[in-house]
């Protein structure tokens, strides 16, 4: 059984409004063993499509290689954009050596709540996913669980759009639980409606311009 940590602690800048919220990236990011064009950072695996995505919405024009340079660029755009990154999963146990969500055991979340607590500028959470088994919307309202808070709808079509009141405040957090931005959820992203639709008017577009479009309206 092998024990996946997270390699990363939460990079949140000081004027951060926005938290990337995901889960652990994948085991060779723990154990360092990193493939080429892999960037040795938050949803840095050459196989994502997180810093792709950004990359055409904010014309980066981002290097996805192992080096400082494509780490610092990221810290950057982060920093000037006031967004942070803090995955729900400290660690996991897994039986096979993947990246899948559903095959994470005995999961150690981290607790966001207390993270918010002292971010007090943030006030939208981006999950890259949702509230299937082990995503991260999944882990964040099982955290939630544990203070009696529950997530309340805004809008039930997707990206679904929720909101939470934070405890002994009257301070209103926003989540948005974005599509995957994974090869793994393109199955899902053909069967919507939504995507469809696209399709049928611009049959040249991808799962990664349908994403690209959803994820500009809230980056």
């Amino acid at each position: 059984m092998f024990l996946h940590t997270h390699p990363y602690p939460p990079f949140i800048p000081e004027n951060a409004t926005k938290l990337i919220v995901g889960t652990l990236p994948p085991p060779r990011f723990t154990t360092g063993e990193l493939k080429e064009g892999d960037v040795d950072f938050c949803y840095g695996s050459r196989d994502g499509q997180l810093w792709g995505i950004l990359d055409r919405i904010f014309n980066l024009n981002l290097k996805f290689e192992t080096t400082a340079e494509a780490i610092e660029q990221r810290k950057h755009f982060l920093i000037k954009q006031g967004i942070g990154i803090c995955d729900m999963v400290a660690s996991a146990k897994r039986e096979k050596m993947d990246a899948s969500d559903i095959g994470m055991q005995d999961v150690v979340l981290r607790n966001l709540l207390e993270v918010l607590q002292q971010t007090p500028k943030i006030n939208t959470l981006l999950f890259t996913g949702g509230n299937s088994k082990n995503g991260p919307e999944y882990f964040f309202r099982k955290h939630l669980k544990e203070y009696n808070i529950s997530l309340k709808v805004i809008s039930n079509t997707v990206p679904r759009v929720h909101s939470l009141e934070m405890p002994n405040s009257t301070r209103i957090i926003k989540t948005v639980s974005l599509i995957a931005p994974s090869g793994a959820a393109n199955r899902a992203v053909g069967s919507l409606d939504s995507y469809k639709k696209m399709k049928k008017f611009f049959p040249e577009k991808t799962t990664i311009d349908f994403r690209i479009e959803q994820y500009k309206s809230f980056f």
